[in-house]
């Protein structure tokens, strides 16, 4: 059987396939065609007959086996830059900032930041056009990536949107219509958009530059369908904002504003019942555990919310910005329409330990396991390892049976938020149990470092 990005991803023993559309886009035969699955997710089909067999649609996807990772990528891409640093955690980086724009900071997810680049490079003629995700109108398809050569335009696709997505027609343009583009992605779409100007001289020369969402988990379209559903929203859904902002409510307990076809409007907070679904990965695509790119590495610039203890009670909200590109430090640094100050990159990266430690020790646990059941996995940056902690392997293998669960159980005709909450709720109580031992657990050694530091604090004076 020839190999393929459907043979070998699409099909892949885990189904690692996140739906970039890089494989449709690039095609030499135009052969493949970017569906939606049954889960509700984006993966591509043989449309027509592949006869040439180039197994271009392989070299460029984010998740299939070869040579390039993001710390390969990386270094092609900023090493040789001067001042460039390197961690971990974060990948290379030339500067770190927090901030917001006065002018794009209601309208967006956190601080507005990302809106306001862009809209700056139209400006200053740094680029002709800028991709980015914007919502559709269309119940079948509630967002989907555009092009726009305005600001209003870019201001259209303000704010997060956490639901399938991919880039086939998009990228499709760039190599038919010359220009200088700006485009905006997950970490795992940026590692394809950079596979894939390796191999597409148009896209290397018309790209010129990245900006990626730094990202804990994407979603399936059936997770707006959930929590629309015990949102009480009624009929389908035609519009959703994903971050919506309160004064009555800190910034980290955001709302989803729904409309219906039939003009119904319904709102909920993320306590209420989002927190539940996403911290727990409902909906969840299985390649999303086998990422371990926190900080969108292969992105010229990488954005985030502020979440650290100074900000994330700023209702407006706060935006953390990583550069990696001297043209894009160079417009920040302009300033022209944005309030930024420098910010340490370890506190950059203090704001996302939670989403490193899912995309880290939770993954090396994976890939533990995948090897001791020796199920074909992802050759990874992490290791293969088993968590000395039995409550957290306990974590990772009830969440990861939620995700699974959620998933097939909507497909098979569950697909109303009460009943799913119910065939839940005995992971969702162990999950509890275990939280509540750790904390237990974890209450004497905080005590011990407390006492620690009061007696050093009181032996200096």
């Amino acid at each position: 059987m020839k190999q393929s990005v459907i043979t070998d991803v699409v099909r892949h023993d885990s189904s690692l396939c996140i739906g970039c559309g890089l494989c449709a886009a690039l095609c030499p035969q135009r052969s493949l065609k970017m569906v939606w699955n049954m889960h509700g997710e984006y993966n591509p089909i043989e449309s027509t007959l592949c006869t040439l067999e180039c197994g271009l649609c392989l070299r460029v996807c984010p998740f299939a086996e070869h040579e390039k990772n993001e710390d390969t990528i990386g270094k092609e891409l900023y090493c040789g830059i001067p001042g460039i640093k390197h961690l971990s955690e974060t990948g290379y980086y030339l500067a770190s900032y927090v901030g917001y724009s006065e002018k794009n900071r209601s309208s967006s997810a956190s601080g507005g930041v990302a809106t306001w680049l862009l809209e700056r490079m139209l400006k200053d003629d740094v680029v002709d056009y800028v991709i980015c995700v914007a919502p559709t109108g269309n119940p079948e398809r509630l967002f989907s990536f555009k092009i726009f050569d305005t600001p209003e335009g870019v201001r259209s696709g303000a704010g997060s949107a956490y639901y399938p997505v991919e880039m086939s027609g998009v990228i499709k343009q760039v190599i038919e219509t010359p220009g200088r583009y700006a485009i905006t992605g997950l970490p795992c779409f940026i590692k394809a958009i950079r596979l894939a100007q390796q191999r597409n001289i148009k896209l290397r020369t018309r790209v010129v530059i990245t900006i990626g969402l730094v990202c804990g988990q994407l979603k399936s379209k059936h997770f707006t369908d959930y929590i629309a559903d015990i949102a009480g929203a009624q009929g389908k859904v035609t519009g959703v904002r994903y971050r919506g902002k309160s004064q009555d409510h800190p910034t980290s307990n955001y709302c989803y504003a729904f409309k219906t076809e039939s003009g119904d409007e319904r709102k909920i907070f993320w306590k209420d019942g989002i927190a539940e679904a996403w911290t727990n990965r409902w909906f969840t695509p299985n390649a999303c555990n086998y990422c371990d790119d926190v900080f969108a590495e292969c992105a010229d610039v990488a954005f985030m919310d502020a979440w650290l203890p100074e900000y994330s009670n700023d209702r407006n909200g706060t935006s953390l910005v990583l550069v990696r590109s001297p043209l894009a430090k160079e417009v920040i640094e302009r300033g022209i329409g944005a309030y930024l100050d420098s910010i340490p990159v370890k506190r950059v990266v203090q704001s996302q330990k939670g989403v490193i430690a899912v995309k880290r020790r939770h993954m090396s646990y994976r890939l533990y396991l995948d090897q001791s059941a020796r199920q074909k996995a992802p050759k990874k940056r992490m290791a293969p390892d088993r968590p000395m902690n039995p409550l957290l392997r306990q974590e990772v293998v009830l969440k990861d049976r939620m995700s699974t669960m959620s998933r097939d159980a909507w497909t098979a005709g569950m697909n109303r938020g009460e009943r799913l909450r119910n065939v839940m709720q005995p992971n969702i109580r162990r999950l509890r149990a275990i939280k509540k031992i750790a904390e237990i657990i974890s209450f004497p050694m905080k005590a011990l470092r407390f006492i620690r530091t009061k007696a050093k604090s009181n032996h200096h004076e």
